[in-house]
C-alpha cells in the first residue's frame, strides 16, 4: 500500500555531512529558542497526529507513574515557548500555525503537547540502577519501534535490537544523560534511507524488510535532550524529517556519497 506523503521539502541539516554528528552519539550544544521547530511539513504532520491521537491513543502515548510530574513540568515549559513560533494562547486554547484550535489540558499534557507541536517527546529518568528508563512519551512518528515495548525500560534494553549501540555506546549515552544540566541542553541528528510513513510501529519480533529496493526519501530525527529543573527528568524531543532523495542539495548528495548512511524500512 502507497503511503500518503507528507515530506518537508528540503533536509535543513544533513549529519552525515557535519564531523559532529557523523558519528555516535554526535552531540552539539543546544540554543534553546532553536529546540522547537515549525516547518513546511506542519500542516501535513499535525493532520495525521490529530488522526493517530483520535484513532490509536493507546500506541502513540505511555506514562508510568514515575513520569507524571516531569509531563506536567515540560508541558508548562513548552506552552511558554509557543507564542513566538505563530501560536495564538487564548484562555484554555491554542490557535496552531496552521489555524487549528486545540483545548488546552493540563491533566492529560503529553497528549495535549502531541497536537501542538510536530517534536515527539520521550522522558528520560533515573531507574534506580544507574540507568535511565524511558517514563513517559507522546510517540506519534517512530521509526519501526514501538512504545509499548519500551515503556518503563532502560536504555540498554531499549536498544538491544540495534546493532550499533553497543555496551560503550551505551555508557557514553548514559554518561551524557547523568550530566545533562539545565542550563546547558544538547541536540543530535541521525538519518537513514527509508521507503516508510512516519509513523512506521514495528516489534522487536517483526520480520525485517531486508529486500533491496526503491528507497525514495531519507529520514532524519532532529534530537534534543534538556534537563527539567524541578523533577530533574530529561525530555528527548524527536522532530522528523521526511525528505524525497531527489530534494537533497548537491553538497548533501555528496556528502552522502563519501559517508553512506544505512538503510531501513
Amino acid at each position: 500500500m502507497a503511503m500518503t506523503e507528507i515530506v518537508q521539502k528540503s533536509l535543513p541539516f544533513a549529519p552525515w555531512a557535519d564531523p559532529r554528528t557523523r558519528k555516535l552519539p554526535g552531540i552539539v550544544p543546544l540554543d534553546m529558542v532553536d529546540w522547537l521547530h515549525v516547518d513546511d511539513a506542519y500542516t501535513g504532520q499535525m493532520a495525521e497526529r490529530d488522526r493517530l491521537i483520535r484513532d490509536c491513543p493507546g500506541l502513540v502515548h505511555g506514562m508510568t507513574e514515575k513520569a507524571q510530574d516531569a509531563s506536567v513540568e515540560v508541558y508548562d515549559l513548552i506552552l511558554r515557548l509557543l507564542p513566538p513560533l505563530g501560536f495564538c494562547m487564548d484562555s484554555g486554547q491554542a490557535t496552531r500555525p496552521d489555524g487549528m484550535t486545540v483545548p488546552l489540558n493540563r491533566d492529560q499534557p503529553l497528549l495535549t503537547l502531541g497536537r501542538l507541536i510536530q517534536e515527539d517527546i520521550c522522558l528520560m529518568q533515573p531507574d534506580g540502577t544507574g540507568e535511565h528508563q524511558l517514563s513517559g512519551a507522546i510517540l506519534c512518528f517512530p521509526a519501526g519501534w514501538t512504545l509499548a515495548e519500551k515503556l518503563g525500560r532502560a536504555m540498554m534494553r531499549i536498544h538491544l535490537p540495534v546493532d550499533k549501540y553497543t555496551e560503550d555506546v551505551g555508557r557514553r549515552v548514559q554518561r551524557m544523560l547523568d550530566l545533562v544540566r539545565v542550563d546547558q541542553p544538547l541536540w543530535r541528528a541521525n538519518a537513514h534511507h527509508s521507503r516508510a510513513p512516519l509513523f512506521n510501529p514495528l516489534r522487536e519480533d517483526a520480520p525485517k524488510d531486508m529486500a533491496d529496493g526503491l528507497m525514495p526519501y531519507i529520514r532524519s530525527e532532529r534530537q534534543s535532550l534538556i534537563r527539567l529543573p524541578v523533577s530533574r527528568a530529561v525530555v528527548f524531543s524527536i522532530h522528523t524529517y521526511l525528505v524525497r532523495m531527489t530534494d537533497l542539495t548537491p553538497d548533501q548528495n555528496i556528502a552522502l556519497k563519501e559517508h553512506p548512511i544505512h538503510r531501513a524500512q
